[in-house]
């Protein structure tokens, strides 16, 4: 167990003893605290001075990382073992970033994926009328959605003119429908991503795709292998779908959905940003990659952000960590962290099936700067409660406009100073705040954040930045104990939806529902549904 460790009970410790002291007073005892609190790779910066700790604190933190072997278990991950024990698979996706020292099965679908995008862009390929492909809707869920989408709006300046690329995840016909709506079936190509070509959200996505585009095509079946491929390891489904084998891009079992971008799963964004690009993401991912493996502990980036995280949920007290990128190109990427972190260690149990006896994973949320400032900022400065944040900035903006990006980054900065040192009513006083106003601008601050600097947003940077929050959500599965690779609480949600979906139609009965679902579905019963 967790807390009977030597190195957790000397940090539980620690932290009681530096519980009362606030971030000014470390600031005030160590004017060069920024330079001893930072850490650079390349061009970015990982500014943690504005964190609650001191160098015995990260000595301990790195004290109880070696306690619990964590190089060892990058080891095995490094060496392409089955670390994923749930399912029995490997874990290797940082192989699908490898560049020259990739597998051969990894080349040979990236080959066919740059392929297939320059038959795209070149208008080589065209649809069932001769028209070539204007826009691309990728059909997906989960990690098959969130990675791609995410990186595509983040990349949009270097999006490609000729293509537009678009989104499906939901089940509600309203996404769907919505997108359909603007498009025409002689030009866009449909993307299913989905390893087992069986995911509910997707194939019932996927067939009313292919049911639209046959009402235009005149019912000709042709016209589904020019107008869908498909990112998936099924190709009897596929081929029952109606797509040509050699549209199908494949990908491997030890290639977990919320790591999935890196491959097929990425053709997306290959096409809307040109597949040279893509290449460079990979790269990018590829050496933070190498310093994460490469990098002592003391310089490592994911590992400081783990222990950091883990010192924030588990010794300060805090149930949620907010992510905010002041950049409206990343304003996707709290989204995207969602589940690559909650997914993956938001569980109870430790590979060994015994109970965590430590909270794990913090609820993370987030949003684009400056919009957060006029939301939830409030409660983070006077709400009461321990939120560490993350800050995320761009050196250089995508979108330069005169007088923007300064004014951007003042925000930023501005707020996470705020956060860390508050106001005092002494000080509110001296800038002329009446007396009766002063507990309303009061604010105690002592809130950790950590500021992130990307010189500027490239395919490159987003992959370094991508693989960063990888390999934080690694170290903090070994931290804990967690396998993060499975999901099982996902899949208990698909096996109830699909025993309940025919007792909705009103098909069947299920006498052993409880009072409350059985009543709901009397209820929505009285409303035509199909």
């Amino acid at each position: 167990m967790l807390r009977t460790l030597p190195a957790w009970q000397a940090l539980a410790e620690h932290a009681q003893s530096l519980r009362p002291t606030h971030l000014r007073e470390l600031f005030a005892g160590n004017p060069a605290r920024f330079d001893h609190f930072s850490l650079r790779h390349g061009k970015l910066l990982l500014d943690f001075s504005k964190q609650r700790v001191t160098e015995e604190t990260l000595a301990r933190l790195r004290q109880l990382a070696q306690e619990l072997r964590l190089d060892a278990w990058t080891a095995r991950l490094r060496a392409g073992e089955a670390i994923n024990h749930t399912e029995g698979r490997a874990v290797r996706h940082m192989d699908l970033r490898a560049g020259d020292s990739a597998p051969p099965e990894v080349k040979a679908v990236l080959s066919r994926m740059a392929a297939f995008c320059d038959a795209i862009h070149s208008g080589t390929w065209r649809g069932y009328s001769g028209d070539c492909i204007t826009d691309v809707v990728n059909l997906g869920i989960g990690g098959s959605d969130l990675g791609p989408r995410m990186v595509v709006q983040a990349l949009s300046a270097q999006h490609q003119l000729d293509i537009k690329v678009h989104f499906v995840s939901n089940l509600d016909g309203a996404d769907l429908a919505s997108t359909l709506a603007h498009l025409n079936p002689r030009t866009t190509l449909f993307i299913v991503a989905s390893k087992t070509f069986s995911t509910l959200e997707t194939l019932t996505n996927a067939r009313t795709a292919r049911d639209w585009l046959l009402a235009a095509a005149g019912q000709t079946a042709e016209a589904v292998a020019k107008h869908f491929v498909a990112a998936s390891t099924n190709l009897k489904a596929t081929r029952e779908f109606g797509i040509a084998d050699e549209n199908v891009f494949e990908f491997w079992d030890w290639v977990g959905g919320r790591f999935s971008l890196w491959s097929a799963i990425g053709l997306p964004i290959a096409l809307a940003v040109g597949y040279r690009n893509f290449t460079e993401l990979l790269a990018g991912a590829h050496n933070l990659d190498r310093h994460f493996l490469e990098a002592p502990a003391e310089a490592n980036l994911p590992l400081t952000l783990a222990l950091l995280s883990l010192w924030n949920t588990d010794f300060l007290n805090a149930a949620s960590h907010g992510i905010f990128p002041y950049s409206q190109s990343l304003s996707l990427f709290p989204r995207y962290l969602q589940q690559l972190e909650m997914e993956s260690n938001g569980k109870l149990y430790d590979r060994a099936g015994d109970p965590v006896d430590v909270p794990t994973c913090p609820i993370i949320w987030g949003e684009a700067g400056t919009n957060g400032q006029h939301s939830f900022f409030q409660l983070l400065h006077q709400g009461g409660q321990p939120i560490p944040s993350d800050f995320i900035a761009l050196g250089k903006s995508d979108y330069p406009l005169h007088g923007h990006h300064t004014a951007l980054l003042a925000n930023c900065l501005a707020q996470s100073a705020a956060l860390a040192f508050g106001q005092t009513a002494e000080e509110a006083s001296a800038s002329g705040i009446p007396e009766h106003l002063l507990p309303y601008r009061t604010f105690p601050g002592n809130q950790p954040s950590t500021t992130l600097v990307l010189g500027e947003l490239t395919p490159y940077t987003l992959g370094q930045l991508i693989a960063l929050y990888e390999h934080k959500v690694f170290c903090l599965s070994v931290l804990w104990g967690l396998n993060a690779f499975d999901q099982w609480g996902v899949e208990l949600g698909k096996v109830l939806a699909s025993r309940l979906t025919p007792v909705v139609r009103g098909e069947a009965d299920d006498h052993t529902l409880d009072s409350s679902t059985a009543g709901l579905i009397t209820h929505l019963r009285q409303f035509r549904m199909s």
